[in-house]
């Protein structure tokens, strides 16, 4: 297939992808002017460009880094540092994360777009409908167009999200799906437990007697081996970088942030505990807007906001119409996506809403396709509003500095 007839096989693709770009860099503003003022991947990518974990210089500012033996490091996984390895080569250590980022959140909604048509008979235009709502109606637009190690994390994670959900259909590609299921997972940690999509896939249908049943286990097995060997085969030199580190294989750092706000609980509590649940719920269910009437002026607390006040169509996934095929599996990873995130410790601050929902956005919205609602006016409603809702988040969080 020439470039011609591709491009027309894909013009629907290219056109979500270009008008993506171009509304994310418009609304980024004078952010995509300079770096971000947390360009932490950057930093590490430099580092490894010369062989090195450490950083080779001092950090720009003193927000979520880690000194250990004298030497600096980002706590963060490295995957979006290795993707900017060649652009740092090119521009050095003042390469733009904001307009990297950028790129990544545009490609977001056109590979959502294409996944769309994959898993459902739907008018292409509302597969298109559906892309852009997760590109404007969803917190993917505020944290698409910051840039910042945070947000090009959660950016790049959805990318990689996404291109595994496309070679774990069915489970065609195990090895594809598992070498991308490892990059995610260091890129996001909690993406690992999006491993069990794929397991599902290959099983068959989610049903407890299928998950008991030693055959259907045995059948799947050539699949479920390469898928496991190539995870590994990004774990384990991961595991090893952790370990030379910080000497422990699954850290990545979180537990030596230098004089950091959250240090006194993590050596209280740990990374995780119960203490966390009731706080990281308010911020991802409950927590609204903050309203102040004399004068009127309408704010958001940085801890987070409802899901269902960032992105109302979400409603919709408490009754859907319709159960097809991939409806458990879905729901299944994410919840195994979601609940570590709950007992974390950390929030998510500073944000606009509960930022870490974006490790599964894209699931809910698949869910939402699937769950059979039409485009009816009050659907139509439920989506402006979370376009509106999320206009506001890119105009006002992304001025704060």
């Amino acid at each position: 297939m020439g470039w011609r007839e591709r491009a027309a096989r894909y013009r629907v693709d290219l056109i979500l992808f270009a008008l993506s770009l171009a509304g994310y860099a418009l609304s980024s503003g004078s952010l995509l002017s300079h770096q971000s003022l947390a360009p932490h991947f950057v930093y590490q990518a430099d580092a490894l460009l010369h062989g090195q974990l450490a950083m080779r210089v001092q950090p720009p500012n003193l927000n979520d880094w880690v000194l250990r033996d004298g030497h600096w490091y980002v706590s963060f996984p490295p995957f979006p540092a290795l993707l900017m390895m060649p652009f740092v080569a090119v521009f050095g250590r003042t390469f733009n994360d904001i307009a990297f980022t950028i790129v990544f959140a545009a490609l977001n909604v056109a590979l959502l777009y294409r996944l769309l048509r994959r898993v459902q008979q739907r008018p292409e235009w509302e597969h298109a409908a559906f892309a852009l709502i997760y590109g404007f109606g969803t917190l993917a637009w505020s944290c698409g167009i910051r840039g910042e190690v945070w947000f090009t994390a959660q950016t790049v994670g959805v990318t990689l999200t996404l291109l595994y959900l496309h070679a774990a259909l069915e489970a065609k590609h195990p090895i594809l799906a598992g070498l991308l299921l490892g990059c995610a997972a260091i890129t996001r940690t909690p993406l690992a437990f999006s491993a069990v999509f794929f397991v599902f896939e290959a099983l068959g249908p989610v049903e407890w007697t299928v998950l008991r049943d030693p055959a259907r286990w045995r059948a799947a097995l050539p699949k479920l081996i390469p898928y496991a060997a190539a995870i590994l085969a990004v774990a384990i030199p991961m595991g090893l970088a952790n370990y030379a580190r910080f000497g422990s294989f699954s850290e990545f750092g979180h537990s030596h942030l230098y004089a950091n706000r959250v240090n006194q609980q993590i050596q209280k509590y740990g990374l995780f505990h119960y203490a966390f649940l009731e706080r990281n719920l308010h911020a991802a269910f409950t927590r609204l807007p903050e309203i102040q009437f004399h004068p009127l002026r309408i704010g958001f607390n940085g801890e987070g906001m409802s899901l269902f006040v960032t992105t109302p169509l979400f409603f919709y996934l408490l009754w859907p119409k319709e159960k097809p095929r991939l409806h458990r599996s879905l729901w299944l990873t994410v919840a195994l996506v979601a609940i570590p995130g709950f007992f974390y410790q950390n929030s998510g601050w500073f944000q606009f809403g509960f930022r870490f929902s974006l490790d599964y956005t894209p699931y809910l919205i698949l869910l939402l396709a699937l769950g059979g609602h039409r485009f009816t006016r009050l659907f139509w409603l439920a989506a402006l509003a979370g376009v509106a809702v999320n206009a506001w988040g890119a105009a006002v969080f992304n001025r704060l500095y």
